[in-house]
Parts: structure tokens; sequence; C-alpha cells
């Protein structure tokens, strides 16, 4: 069979995302039982019980479209943030509304600054339009190189991506510094601060700082994937001057966040124990992985988020995780970001975290 259906040159540079694999793949394919996770950073707990309740109240209504301006959620959002509703604009996890920035504000002869590696979402949505991506590369400690990224701005730079945590870093810098970074950028730069990881560095959100209608060319990304463990209903938003969000509702595709996702999102902003029960668990267990780390003399990144990025010397990331595998723990490797011999590692509950250093002993000792 031919194919004569041509795309344009741009679309077969594009290096396709290859997501981490699912328990019940690793199940089929090894023949292995009670699979730990731990290579997405999702939330180890689970949904808010008062999600999961807020979702079964709903599922009778499934039949009618959702609310497409998400008028309910952007309310609470708007009393959680002391904010107006035009301040927000919801969209289909996090991932969609750097793709409607992009889409909405890049001329063709444009380009956008990421750092690298990051999150792979920002490569995507330039590439995806044949806008030209400049990269920074990380610092020597792993952080964002500020400085970097601010010399690789030209008169035909449009976007800024700042990702606070970094994935799949996990550093961060203190919200003052961001504000340091965004006061150095022209007002006609979209500066975009994602701040999918913020909840674990509590106090350190630029949205501390500033206010969005002084600082008209920011666009601050949140969503509910991680802390609040929502990642399969996929629901994201953004905080942002009414102008810069009015062009973007533009772009926003009709229904983007299904009904299920917006009463979820709504009972979770309310749910400050669940939030509270997580952030101290994740804190707990971080600890005990970073002194698991220690005894086996594996380094590691100290994270602002709920992942580790750990660093096996000679050892090459593709193979311990191969063997990794084997034993029932999914991690991921990080050869795609250049880290040949580091895996990212989500910070479980304790039973997770326990199994994956008994793994470890072993695939490494071996």
């Amino acid at each position: 069979m031919s194919f004569d259906i041509k795309a344009p040159d741009y679309i077969y540079k594009i290096e396709p995302y290859i997501p981490g694999k699912p328990i019940e793949e690793v199940e089929r394919e090894r023949g292995i039982k009670d699979i730990v996770k731990l290579a997405s950073n999702e939330n180890p707990l689970g949904p808010s019980p008062s999600a999961v309740k807020a979702i079964r109240k709903h599922l009778k209504n499934l039949n009618r479209y959702p609310d497409g301006s998400g008028f309910y959620l952007k309310t609470d959002l708007s009393e959680y943030f002391n904010l107006e509703q035009d301040n927000f604009i919801l969209g289909n996890g996090s991932n969609e509304l750097i793709d409607i920035a992009v889409r909405t504000f890049c001329f063709n002869d444009e380009n956008v600054v990421a750092p690298f590696p990051s999150f792979v979402a920002y490569y995507l949505a330039a590439e995806q339009l044949g806008i030209k991506l400049k990269i920074s590369k990380l610092s020597a400690d792993y952080k964002l190189d500020l400085n970097s990224m601010l010399t690789l701005v030209d008169d035909k730079t449009k976007i800024i991506f700042v990702s606070n945590p970094n994935n799949p870093t996990g550093t961060f810098y203190k919200a003052k510094e961001i504000l340091k970074f965004i006061n150095n950028i022209r007002k006609d730069i979209l500066v975009i601060i994602d701040e999918a990881y913020i909840e674990y560095i509590a106090g350190e959100s630029v949205l501390d700082l500033i206010s969005i209608k002084e600082y008209s060319n920011i666009l601050v990304l949140r969503t509910f994937s991680k802390a609040y463990g929502l990642a399969g209903l996929r629901i994201g938003y953004g905080i942002a001057c009414n102008e810069l969000l009015s062009l973007m509702d533009r772009v926003r595709e009709p229904f983007n966040v299904n009904s299920l996702g917006l009463e979820a999102g709504r009972a979770a902003l309310k749910d400050k124990e669940f939030i509270k029960k997580v952030i101290e668990s994740n804190e707990t267990e971080k600890k005990y992985l970073y002194n698991a780390f220690k005894i086996l003399n594996i380094n590691y990144i100290e994270t602002g988020a709920n992942f580790i990025l750990i660093d096996l010397k000679d050892k090459k990331a593709v193979d311990i995780n191969e063997k990794l595998l084997n034993k029932g723990v999914i991690v991921r490797p990080m050869n795609r970001f250049g880290y040949e011999n580091m895996l990212r590692i989500t910070v479980g509950r304790h039973n997770e975290n326990l199994k994956l250093i008994n793994a470890l002993k072993e695939v490494i000792i071996k």
C-alpha cells in the first residue's frame, strides 16, 4: 500500500513522545504481578476522596456536554487565589495550555526559548508548528541556567519557558530569583512559568510576589495531575491577565475539559487536609529514599518535587531499568534527555519505595 499524503518537513523531524509503560503492559510482557510504578510522577496516595465522591455524584450527567466556560471551577479558583474569574483559563492538562499559548502568540519567523532537559511539551508545542526552538542547557548543578536563557533572547523571541521546579531534575529557584529573571525580559515576550510541582515547595510561587495585572506578559501554569492526584482526568489551568487569556480563549477548543475533571478539580481544591497529607508523605518518603541512596552509594539530586533523579555513575540507565522491570519496578531512564547514567524515580508509598530499594540492591550489586 502506498501512502502519498505529505506533511510539512518539520513534522518529520519531531521525535514522538514515548510515555512510561503502564502497569498492565509490564505485567503482560513480563508475567509479573504486584508491579510498582514509579515512573510518571503520579501521586501515590491517589486522588482526593472528596474528588472521588464528586465524580460519583456526577456520573449520571455524562450524557451532557461539560460547562464549556468552566464557570464554577473558575469561581473556586478565583476565591482560592483572590483573583478575578477572567484571570483563569482551563486546559486538558497544562500540556494543552502550553500548546494553545504557542499557537496563539507565535508568528512563523519567531522563536521560543526553553531549558533542556525539561518538560517535553515545550519542545513539541514549538516543533509541531515549525517554530524555531532555542535551547538552554542546564547548569552544572542541574538547575535552569537563567543567565544563559537571557543570552538566547533576541528580537524574534516570543515565548520563554521556565519550569519551577524543573522536570526531570527537581531543582528549583526561590520565587524572588524567578521574579528577578522576569524583570529582565521585554514586555512583548511571553514568560510561561510552569508550576506543575509548586505544591511541594510551598511559598515559592512567583504569584506570591507579582500582580497579574502589572505583569501582563506572565502566564503561570498549574495542574491537578500531580499533588492533587487527578492525572487521569487531565485538568490544568493557567493564570494571567484577562487580555492575554482572552486571546488564548479564541484558540482553545470548545468543551476542552471534561465534566468529571471540572467537578473533581473543584472538590480537590477544597480538600486541604488531603493536600497536607500528600506533602507530608512526600517529605517523609523523600528522606527515606535519600538515606537509602546514601547507603547504596548512589548519588542523587535533592528535589523540590515528588521525584528524584539518581546517578548510576558507570552503569547505563537503560540496563538498570531493564533489570528493575524484571523485578517488578517501573522507573524512568533519562537517556532520551542526554543523561545516559541517570534514572528518574517517583517518590512512592513506603512499601513501594522499599520494593524499589530492595530491587536496586540486587541489580546494582550484581
